[in-house]
């Protein structure tokens, strides 16, 4: 995983003279006029633990699962926000840990828990390091250090039982490396984000991700069966039957909890059989809202194919459905939907017929096929634009279908007064029967402060959404970055809710702090 970018350093690569040409002549994009800061030059802050403390870390962990070289420190600083690349890039790794520990089983990570507790070191729970909200950047005020907890020996599959169709993971396993091991027995989790290559199964249960196709398969946190997670103040294992009346579900307080409530040690997900054949069409409507009633339609005659994508104008103008094909595009609005196994020719053939009564034209399997060669490849297209000197990142919401245009314009027209004459495109993402997400990618040129740019954007873009009746993100999670507005939608009811949890859990406040949990107002 590249520190300053997305994936392989190797997929890397220029943007073609024609496209820089064009980013020039349509947005004013500049190349920065300083290169690209080397690891090496990362300007990180001298570790702050005592010796006697990293020594005691590594009384626990063993001393070679103890880091604090550079080079460790530098790659568990941050995410993969847009943010979080432009501050490495310019070589800022003012968040870096004083250490990343690296746990080897579940009796460790709580006897770890503990020890942060008693010496008040903050601990930031690391899987594939792909949030994109803030949501590895804990606040060090008041601590005695930061230890990044790097679940990375937390790698394998436990059990697999084919009559209940649950799999058991340790967290640290990687969404790629668990499709490999399910494969074997011939099952898989359908669990498909722009993040798969990198994230891990804890961080989608910690920010209740949902896949590319989640029509199909659904979410991530309808997946999960049962959990474990480890707390300074215990050990809390839920979930021993797939639906109970006994109270409140515990499990639906872990996900989403991004490492605020404590840290999860084991996953038992629901599995399906994998699909023998995958087949991904591409159809064309005359505008977002034709395309938007299809898909509206699909959902609420329990058609949904597996994947179901709508791009709106401009992005199908663009063809940034296709990332590896920009520039591809063409009028109208493009609809990808994808299915899954030979019993699924019926419902392919069901929806076709719903979405050509209402208007779509065909376009074969050529923009589905495309879309999936490609289906992983836009992080490295932001790294790509970054290198040439745009600001690009995504966000997203959702809302009910009634308010879904309001939400839509209003998350526009806040960016176009933010930043200008940016280039907004949207989709829809994923679709229920009562309503859908929206995912926004915006291109914009870097100003001086490229950073504070979209920090600007961002706020707006966020009182935006709170006020047109949107939530405030749909998956990628609230982070650092939706904090106050995730306050704004709860409440404060609410917030206080969420910080009598955070207080019995973790008392001494060492997970993960000023992430999620919105401060309380004083009464």
């Amino acid at each position: 995983m590249s520190w300053s970018g997305w994936g392989d350093p190797a997929r890397a690569r220029e943007l073609p003279e024609q496209i820089r040409t064009l980013l020039h002549d349509l947005l004013g994009v500049r190349a920065p006029a300083v290169p690209a800061a080397a690891l090496e030059a990362v300007r990180v802050p001298p570790v702050a633990l005592p010796g006697p403390l990293v020594e005691a870390l590594a009384g626990v962990a063993g001393a070679e699962h103890v880091l604090t070289t550079h080079e460790a420190r530098v790659r568990h600083t941050r995410g993969k926000s847009t943010p979080d690349l432009l501050r490495m890039r310019a070589g800022d790794g003012s968040d870096a840990p004083d250490a990343v520990v690296l746990p080897g089983s579940h009796e460790e990570v709580a006897e770890l828990l503990r020890l942060c507790s008693a010496e008040r070191i903050a601990v930031v729970p690391f899987g594939g390091g792909t949030s994109v909200v803030g949501g590895l950047a804990a606040a060090r005020a008041g601590f005695a250090g930061v230890v990044a907890l790097d679940l990375a020996r937390l790698d394998r599959l436990r059990s697999v039982d084919t009559e209940s169709m649950v799999a058991e993971f340790e967290p640290g396993v990687r969404a790629a490396e668990a499709e490999r091991l399910l494969a074997e027995h011939g099952l898989t989790l359908g669990h498909f984000p722009q993040s798969f290559e990198y994230a891990t199964l804890g961080g989608f249960a910690a920010a209740r991700s949902s896949g590319q196709a989640s029509a199909g398969y659904g979410r991530f946190d309808d997946m999960v069966m049962g959990l474990t997670l480890a707390t300074p103040a215990g050990t809390l294992d839920v979930g021993r039957a797939p639906r109970s009346a006994a109270g409140p579900d515990l499990r639906q307080l872990v996900l989403g909890s991004e490492g605020a409530f404590g840290v999860i040690t084991s996953l038992r997900l629901r599995v399906r059989r994998a699909p023998a054949e995958r087949r991904y069409e591409g159809w064309r409507f005359a505008s977002f809202a034709a395309g938007s009633a299809a898909v509206r339609a699909l959902a609420q005659e329990g058609l949904m194919p597996a994947v179901l994508r709508l791009s709106d104008e401009t992005e199908t103008m663009v063809g940034l459905a296709e990332p590896d094909a920009i520039g591809s595009g063409g009028s109208g609005c493009l609809l990808i939907a994808g299915h899954e196994g030979a019993a699924e020719s019926g419902r392919r053939q069901a929806v076709s017929a719903v979405l050509a009564r209402l208007g779509g034209e065909p376009l074969g399997a050529g923009p589905g096929e495309a879309w999936e060669r490609g289906r992983f490849s836009a992080p490295y297209l932001r790294d790509s634009l970054l290198a040439a000197g745009a600001t690009v990142e995504t966000l997203e919401t959702a809302g009910f279908w009634a308010n879904l245009p309001r939400l839509y314009d209003a998350v526009r027209l806040a960016l176009l007064g933010a930043l200008g004459s940016p280039l907004v495109m949207c989709h829809v993402s994923h679709a229920y029967e009562t309503g859908a997400s929206l995912y926004f990618t915006v291109v914009t040129p870097q100003d001086d402060d490229p950073v504070a740019q979209w920090e600007r954007a961002k706020t707006e873009v966020n009182a935006a959404i709170v006020e047109a009746g949107g939530t405030i993100t749909h998956h990628h999670g609230v982070g650092r970055d939706h904090r106050d507005a995730y306050a704004a939608e709860l409440g404060p009811v609410g917030v206080s809710v969420l910080d009598a949890v955070k207080s019995r859990l973790d008392p001494a406040g060492i997970l993960n702090p000023g992430v999620l949990v919105p401060p309380v107002e004083p009464a």
